[in-house]
């Protein structure tokens, strides 16, 4: 009869071939080994409070859905059940994916020849069929016992990034990282589109604190090296932070549900709700220079508690996410004020760009709402390239196809305005609220930058003042939002319990723009 981890019958039959009998035995042994971990794995994957790898991916997928490939890759090798890595395909939400996850419980999750050639067939499989790839990653790296089987040929694990390479863009591509990802094998979820790190388990880095140590002399811990936190907050490379497999498996469902299957079909749509909370002309403060939660205007923008942030503890001053407008998939970028003033710097400029390119590769509109002092200025920023980060942003914007709407709530300074798509990007519509100021900058520096001579000459004080208060009055009548409509710079200005909306009406008619950049075979964007 059959052993209840496995569905080959074992034991003595009546009649049976002792040679079948034999292969189905050795079938019900490896197909067990794979079913579920040895008591000292399980023990280990409890501490550090760790799902085992088969109940991660039946988290992930609808119930009954999953099909796996490569069961008994390398089933003759002892202690090395399915090489490490299950794939194969299911649905999320009723939606065919495939899905990549290592078994920490075998040999860390390591790879060996027949691991790589497991991922490969699975990314081609995506490739052929267009279908989004789910990577559940938990892995110590390549086996150095197995390198020159895994590492340098056509098929190695080179092929791997390739395939990430060609199917970024044509469909989601979601990394779950529950442990490490170390040396080479860090690179399969940068080439992902989100990754979603688990607080105190995922780790990334090209190499271990002991090499480093070894190669460089530096004494650091895993943590700083390449934690999930670190990774998080510092260098940008992790998107969402969870704290549990539980909870990523979750996130990265969520993330799933506002993406299309893949570059060619629409993203799904819901059912409209109202905002949690309307957004009013008294949710923005007036005077620009009171900082507030550029949270609270998107809450009042899209569907309720459907905002979702990417990024939301890399570079807080540019607030990105998606959300949903009367049920459709929306991108959007907005200052936060609240933040070191709303200023770009170079980790908001490329959170910016990365996120602009993904909703253009997935066909989301893209709503800017702008309240920005411009980009950040001084010695340490421009020895940091701030103007090549700065052009990357701007070059993302230019080039996106996706409806585009640019909404200035409060100030849009300078380079700060081009950044967030203003009227010289063709947005599908520049909107404005009465709070709105658009310049080369704000009043106070035009002042003191054009008449800084002349001030100092004034040796009277009230007299000084008022001049200076004479010449602020004349800028800021040259920049009037008014007048900036009257001159179509501005295509409207509506009150800010209108904008929902305006934008709704007008993403239904810009459905139909033309997708059309430029005529070339790619652009050489400055990163």
């Amino acid at each position: 009869m059959p052993h209840p981890d496995t569905p080959f019958a074992t034991g003595p039959d009546t009649g049976s071939d002792p040679k079948v009998t034999d292969v189905r035995e050795r079938l019900a042994g490896a197909y067990a080994a794979s079913h579920r971990p040895p008591d000292g794995a399980a023990a280990k994957l409890a501490t550090q409070h760790k799902l085992y790898v088969r109940d991660r991916i039946s988290l992930l997928l609808d119930e009954g859905s999953f099909v796996e490939d490569g069961r008994f890759a390398n089933a003759l090798a002892p202690g090395l059940p399915a090489d490490g890595v299950v794939t194969g395909r299911g649905l999320v939400d009723g939606r065919p994916v495939i899905v990549i996850a290592n078994d920490p419980t075998v040999k860390a999750g390591s790879w060996g020849a027949r691991t790589v050639e497991k991922i490969v067939r699975a990314t081609e499989m995506a490739l052929r069929e267009e279908l989004p790839v789910f990577w559940l990653v938990d892995s110590a790296g390549a086996r150095i016992t197995d390198q020159v089987e895994m590492f340098p040929g056509r098929r190695g694990a080179g092929r791997i990034f390739h395939n990430q390479v060609a199917l970024s863009g044509k469909v989601p591509q979601i990394c779950c990282l529950f442990g490490p990802s170390a040396a080479g094998g860090a690179y399969i979820p940068s080439f992902c589109d989100l990754i979603i790190m688990v607080d105190g388990n995922a780790s990334m880095y090209l190499g271990s604190p002991r090499m480093a140590e070894m190669v460089v002399g530096e004494k650091v811990s895993l943590e700083d090296m390449g934690g999930a936190r670190m990774h998080c907050t510092v260098s940008g490379v992790g998107d969402l932070l969870a704290a549990d497999d539980t909870e990523a498996i979750e996130l990265a469902r969520l993330y799933f549900s506002y993406l299309p299957q893949n570059w060619r079909s629409p993203a799904p749509a819901y059912h409209p709700e109202p905002p949690t909370q309307p957004l009013t002309r008294h949710t923005i403060p007036e005077r620009e220079s009171v900082p507030f939660d550029v949270h609270e205007v998107i809450d009042g923008l899209v569907d309720a508690d459907s905002f979702f942030e990417i990024k939301p503890l890399f570079a807080a001053e540019l607030v990105v996410g998606f959300g949903r407008l009367n049920g459709e998939s929306v991108g959007i970028l907005a200052n936060n004020s609240a933040v070191k003033g709303g200023v770009l710097f170079t980790d908001s400029a490329d959170k910016a760009a990365r996120f602009i390119w993904l909703c253009d590769a997935y066909s989301i509109p893209l709503i800017y709402l702008a309240d920005v002092p411009g980009f950040m200025i001084g010695s340490e920023v421009e020895r940091g390239g701030i103007i090549r980060h700065g052009a990357k942003m701007v070059s993302a914007v230019a080039s996106a196809t996706v409806p585009q709407f640019c909404v200035v709530i409060r100030k849009a300074y300078g380079a700060g305005l081009y950044a967030m798509g203003g009227p010289g990007f063709g947005p599908d519509a520049t909107i404005a609220l009465p709070t709105a100021r658009i310049a080369v900058m704000g009043p106070e520096a035009a002042v003191n930058a054009v008449y800084a001579n002349k001030i100092a000459e004034i040796a009277d004080a009230d007299e000084r003042a008022a001049y200076v208060a004479q010449k602020r009055r004349e800028y800021e009548e040259d920049v009037d939002i008014q007048r900036l409509a009257a001159d179509l710079v501005i295509d409207q200005i509506i009150e800010a319990d209108a904008l929902r909306d305006e934008l709704t009406a007008r993403l239904a008619y810009a459905v139909h723009r033309d997708r059309h950049f430029a005529a070339k075979r790619r652009d050489v964007p400055p990163v």
